[in-house]
């Protein structure tokens, strides 16, 4: 299906005003500006200013190296690609490699001048300003993804739920049937809520983290302790009747899937859980040894699970009801 973004809206926009004040000022050129803006949209404010650096300096880089040479040598092919051989390399060191192909084309300019003035000079820093200003201008605005996180973080939740029910009906009926694209749409989900997250924080100069940033990562580190479960549970011989008393754990946990910090409460009962496995008699066969093993890796396991969720100081209530 087409679908128009609005990153691209923006740049459309912001490559016409570019243009249109360039031409108004009348300065050689004036489409570059639009290059210009282009190249310094990005899809976060953090990024677009970096975008808008590396393009500066790389140019002003750029405009030094061609006066020297072109100048002090000649306006020839062959200066040009000694020019590169220097460039690239130097702004490759000073980390502003994003600007390369912008300085290219003020580098054009230049040459094609056969001849650099301070006005000529001028000429390019101001196509320089221009697009920059543009692009840093458009930039300003980005759409809301607040409403997003909230329905990832409630479908993560219910996905979880989901998990830890079929987990609990496997331990009561080895036979239950078990959703195989669960765990791997589960992992996608979390990886994009990560990513979103991340952007909004790239979106805020003066955040440094978002909680739902924190959120799927916790989230994510908790799937690779469910992931590590699921082998436990099905080494668990079938007539084990510690069975009963996981699943029903992992059922009751099932229903108390929230972003808010209860997990002080499953620690307390997965340690009771713990004590009253270890009162058990001791296990006298091999494979005996082998599930109580299993039983206890799987404790251990759970508990860096909830211990995960503790350390998490929770969406706060009343911004989670703002956001519904």
């Amino acid at each position: 299906m087409f679908r128009i973004g609005y990153r691209t809206i923006k740049t459309a926009a912001g490559t016409a005003i570019a243009i249109a004040v360039a031409g108004l000022l009348g300065l050689e050129n004036f489409a570059s500006a639009g290059i210009i803006t282009i190249l310094c949209i990005q899809n976060t404010k953090r990024k677009s200013v970096k975008a808008s650096w590396s393009r500066v300096a790389a140019c002003i880089i750029a405009m030094i190296f061609s006066f020297i040479i072109f100048e002090g040598i000649a306006y020839h092919p062959v200066t040009i690609g000694l020019l590169i051989l220097f460039f690239i390399p130097t702004a490759v060191a000073l980390k502003i490699k994003e600007g390369i192909v912008t300085s290219s084309v003020i580098i054009l300019h230049l040459y094609t001048s056969d001849h650099i003035t301070f006005n000529l000079i001028g000429n390019e820093l101001m196509l320089l300003t221009i697009g920059v200003i543009t692009a840093l201008v458009m930039n300003l605005y980005m759409p809301s993804v607040e409403s997003k996180m909230v329905s990832m973080q409630t479908k993560v939740e219910e996905q979880f739920k989901e998990i830890f029910e079929q987990m609990s009906a496997y331990l009561r009926d080895t036979h239950s049937e078990w959703n195989d694209h669960l765990l791997k749409e589960t992992e996608a989900l979390i990886k994009e809520g990560k990513t979103i997250a991340f952007q909004d924080v790239e979106n805020h100069f003066l955040r440094n983290e978002n909680i739902y940033y924190l959120y799927f990562t916790m989230r994510e580190k908790q799937f690779v302790l469910i992931k590590r479960m699921l082998p436990l549970l099905q080494s668990l011989n079938s007539e084990v009747e510690q069975r009963e008393m996981i699943a029903e754990f992992v059922e009751d946990l099932s229903t108390h899937i929230h972003p808010g910090n209860t997990a002080v409460l499953y620690l307390k009962k997965l340690y009771d859980m713990k004590l009253l496995i270890e009162e058990m008699p001791m296990p006298r066969e091999r494979n005996e040894f082998e599930t109580r093993a299993a039983l206890f890796q799987f404790i251990r396991e759970m508990e860096e699970y909830l211990q995960l969720k503790q350390s998490f100081r929770g969406i706060p209530l009343s911004r989670r009801q703002a956001e519904m």
